[in-house]
């Protein structure tokens, strides 16, 4: 995760201007996709939608809400504000073609911190092969605000919404998760530790895993890719963003089902069970809650289970019921328990 040259000089960003600056900014990006008619440079950038379903969605981070420079490189934070975008296309079981990238800075950002933040976004560009075609850069006097919107493309046929699954649906998860809520955990308390002993140098090789999790995090299209390698066909599907039991209520919500989810059966990388018993946590309780693993949940009917048992990238955790019998965790000893949304919500922190 070493991706940042600390030998660089410092250059106010006021002494180019706002358009030099993107240009500077944005010089090493070339349009990868035949869909980018014109990408920077003009009022507009000019998309041409080869499938039948354009995708759109966007989103915006704030320093000091979703991220610490204390700990977060500038690198890892333009190569994640990239990612977490992408996967919402990913959860549409769409491909991302095109971004567009709008920053607000204050005046302690140097020309060489945002190449920093441009060059880990490039990176996540060249990595799933997407074009940045615009964008705006403005001053801030909140530190540093991003904003990025993302644009993808789907068969209309398999463009998958969290409002289509059906009684008996067996839920599927991608990956493991509650890694990215630990890795966070990590790096506060070592910023803790820090603040009161600056001499202090980490020692994260155990939780490389886990701070990985956190700093620099990938949408699964490799899902996708796999879904249609398969010959299985989602039907709903979402990311987890906000942790797996406020997922899964969504997914029931939308569907106007319920479900039950299996306890046993929920992924947990054994770093994360080791790590949540040091901070004396309850792995599950991590898993169902602690959001950022961008990891795909979806839903797949009975038929297609032959074709994804034994796949080490999916899981079945449960499946969808009538509604009446509300979301439902089922724990190891086959006690029934109501699941909450207990995951990240931005409009609900102490911070």
């Amino acid at each position: 995760m070493e991706w940042e040259n600390k030998d660089r000089q410092s250059t106010a960003v006021s002494t180019l201007g706002e358009f030099a600056l993107i240009e500077h900014l944005t010089k090493g990006f070339e349009l990868q996709n035949p869909g980018s008619l014109v990408g920077i440079g003009d009022d507009a950038a000019v998309i041409h939608f080869q499938k039948e379903h354009g995708l759109i969605s966007t989103d915006m981070l704030v320093e000091g809400v979703h991220f610490d420079l204390g700990y977060m490189p500038l690198t890892h934070l333009g190569y994640k504000s990239a990612v977490v975008n992408i996967s919402d296309i990913c959860a549409m079981n769409g491909r991302p073609t095109q971004l567009t990238l709008s920053l607000a800075v204050s005046n302690r950002f140097t020309l060489e911190a945002l190449e920093h933040f441009y060059d880990g976004f490039a990176k996540a560009c060249a990595h799933y092969k997407v074009d940045l075609v615009g964008g705006d850069t403005t001053s801030s006097n909140k530190g540093m605000i991003i904003s990025v919107t993302v644009l993808g493309e789907a068969e209309k046929e398999k463009t998958t919404y969290r409002s289509k699954a059906a009684d008996n649906e067996l839920l599927v998860v991608s990956g493991d998760l509650g890694g990215a809520y630990l890795g966070l955990q990590v790096l506060e308390r070592e910023k803790q530790v820090f603040q009161v002993n600056p001499q202090h140098q980490p020692d994260l090789e155990p939780y490389h895993y886990l701070v990985e999790r956190q700093l620099k995090p990938e949408a699964r299209l490799d899902i996708v890719e796999l879904l249609e390698k398969l010959e299985v066909q989602p039907t709903a599907m979402i990311d987890i963003s906000d942790g797996l039991s406020s997922e899964v209520i969504h997914l029931c919500q939308n569907s106007q089902l319920g479900c039950q989810l299996y306890e046993e059966k929920i992924p947990i990388d054994p770093t994360v069970i080791s790590t949540s018993e040091e901070f004396k946590m309850d792995p599950t309780t991590v898993a169902l809650n602690g959001g950022e693993d961008y990891e795909l949940l979806f839903t797949i009917k009975q038929e297609d289970f032959p074709k994804i048992k034994g796949n080490p990238n999916l899981t079945v955790i449960g499946h969808m019921t009538e509604a009446s019998r509300g979301a439902q965790l089922v724990t190891r000893s086959g006690e029934l328990f109501p699941l909450q949304a207990q995951g990240w919500n931005a409009f609900n922190q102490e911070d």
